[in-house]
């Protein structure tokens, strides 16, 4: 018979044990159980024993089939010393009880421990650290997945900086970090380098020591958040079974707490960008607790509006206490009287109310308001009713009122402008109609040079009037070309001249030598400068007068300002 029936036919009358603790220690440390393909290392080795000579068989019945073949070189058996054990109080039912409170108690710590924070960077530390500190490993890695089950982010702990970017760096690590994203649960081996020369993948080379390796999925709802890796560095150490069952329990308390951490982490920052978006948002926002009537909180516009109205180092909060409401009608109420007050204790809503909000000395601002309510308990499952608090908009009429003004200024003055060449235009066509035989030709054609020059300052100020419409509507367009600043500025002179420059009035022009050409819009520039003159001199007393027009150059720029005496300076 040979030796591995005779191996065969004695194990077949003992039971498989399962070696742990320092059963397993001693034999793992057998030169021939090292040899042993890391996949079948320590969970079901059968000892024989051999109490006359001292000696126990180790049979692995996993390798059985192909231990020659894996093997060629070593022996079907081998014998090792007997190790003489003492009882080990932790076999009895007490023993075993202490051990599991002590391994609860120790994984109800870490489980306190991860929860201490929010943040999630703390966390995966905190996770990390917790594992490795369960598990009595030497190094530990954290793999953090992403939505989209991709790497996210990678931790270590026990491992310097330096060398954990080196492991990263190793040749053949994209392999290796592929096969262990891919495993469909736990992973523990004695020898880790072992293990992956006998998948076939690179050669595992760490910049660190690397023996004994326990890896751990950590998933919530079936899905893979990431992985834990720890290992020891020293040959003999090993992972226990029990150790596996800390680590898968631990992971999955992990994954909540990963998971109520990042979801912490999109509520701030979608609380930030929220924060951001009112802030810079050109209409005021306040948030009033709908109880007590006061303010929570206000975005900037909304503190520029308030401070407008209140005294200088007075909070924001006390103006409210003696604001008066004007409404559109012109009914002046206390702010407690207000419609709004009452909305907000019923929850109703408020749309676009134009109020002007009145200080106590006086000073007030036109706004417009919009009021909303938050419901109590919103965004939770069976929230209560009643209104917790009340979003108010408040949008400054202000600059709109000074638009308005400015409109209807401009219209007026243009309108005053077009009924004075319309008057003369219909005071010579009915001279020409009513007389036309009888006056002089030269008569006749000053007339019509009225009637021509006349229609000719409408067509003007039209034209004027649709440059306004385009600036407003963002059409206006400009047509830039290089012109020497002594040609634009003749051609603002000559402008100004033909639409009826004032009589006796003396341009005088001062240009700064060397001026270059400037880029610009030849027509509207000279337009704009004829404007200014026009300015200049409608402020000057009748009578002979001098405005000077002087040019220089200003950086990049050509500045060009005006001045006559009695007049401030105009520049362009």
């Amino acid at each position: 018979m040979t030796s591995w029936a005779r191996a065969n036919s004695r194990a077949a009358i003992v039971s498989m044990l399962k070696i742990t603790g320092r059963t397993r220690l001693a034999i793992a440390s057998h030169p021939f159980f090292q040899r042993l393909p890391a996949i079948c290392h320590t969970n079901y080795i059968s000892m024989i024993p051999n109490l006359r000579m001292n000696t126990c068989i180790i049979y692995c019945p996993i390798c059985h089939g192909n231990m020659r073949t894996r093997h060629p070189n070593s022996p079907p058996l081998q014998t090792v010393k007997r190790m003489t054990t003492t009882p080990n109080p932790s076999t009895s039912p007490a023993g075993e009880a202490a051990a599991l409170r002590e391994r609860l108690s120790r994984l109800s710590a870490a489980s306190l421990r991860i929860n201490e924070s929010m943040e999630l960077d703390t966390v995966l530390q905190d996770v990390l650290d917790s594992a490795r500190s369960l598990a009595g490993a030497r190094y530990g890695v954290l793999d953090v997945l992403d939505d989209a089950g991709q790497e996210g982010m990678m931790l270590a702990s026990g491992i310097a900086a330096d060398v954990f970017h080196g492991l990263r760096e190793m040749p053949g690590w994209e392999e290796i970090y592929a096969y262990l994203g891919g495993l469909p649960g736990p992973l523990r081996v004695a020898d880790f380098g072992g293990h992956i020369r006998a998948l076939g993948l690179p050669a595992f080379l760490p910049p660190v020591p690397v023996c004994a390796f326990l890896a751990v999925p950590i998933l919530r709802l079936g899905r893979v958040m990431g992985h834990l890796y720890l290992s020891h560095s020293e040959p003999g150490e090993t992972f226990s079974a029990g150790d596996e069952e800390l680590l898968a329990m631990f992971a999955a308390q992990a994954a909540l707490v990963i998971a109520n951490a990042r979801r912490h982490q999109e509520e701030r920052r979608a609380r930030a960008r929220l924060e951001t978006l009112i802030n810079t948002s050109p209409v005021g926002v306040v948030v009033l607790d709908a109880g007590a009537g006061r303010p929570v909180s206000f975005n900037r516009e909304a503190l520029r509006i308030v401070e407008r109205l209140n005294r200088p180092g007075q909070p924001p909060e006390t103006l409210l206490n003696g604001l008066t409401i004007r409404r559109a009608d012109g009914r002046e109420e206390e702010l407690a009287d207000m419609p709004l007050a009452r909305l907000m204790s019923a929850g109703e809503t408020v749309r676009a109310e134009e109020m002007t909000l009145l200080a106590p000395d006086g000073r007030s601002v036109a706004v417009l308001i919009n009021g909303s309510p938050i419901p109590a308990g919103a965004g939770e499952s069976g929230g209560g009713g009643g209104v917790e608090s009340y979003v108010v908009t408040l949008q400054d009429l202000t600059e709109l009122e000074e638009l308005g003004r400015l409109r209807a200024e401009f219209l007026e003055l243009v309108s005053r402008q077009l009924r004075t060449p319309l008057a003369a235009v219909r005071g010579a066509v009915a001279t020409l109609l009513e007389a036309g035989a009888e006056l002089e030709p030269a008569e006749t054609g000053q007339f019509h040079a009225i009637i021509r020059d006349q229609s000719e300052r409408m067509r003007r100020l039209i034209g004027d009037l649709l440059d306004v419409a385009r600036i407003e509507t963002g059409t206006l367009t400009v047509s830039p070309a290089p012109l020497e600043v002594a040609e634009l500025v003749e051609g603002a002179r000559q402008r100004f001249l033909s639409r009826g420059g004032r009589r006796g009035l003396e341009i005088e022009v001062d240009l700064a030598p060397g001026l270059p050409p400037v880029l610009a819009d030849g027509q509207r520039m000279a337009l704009a400068l004829a404007h200014l003159l026009a300015r200049v001199a409608a402020g000057l007393p009748l009578g002979s007068s001098t405005v000077r027009v002087r040019a220089a150059r200003e950086g990049l720029y050509a500045a060009i300002s005006l001045a006559a005496q009695g007049a401030a300076d105009l520049s362009g």
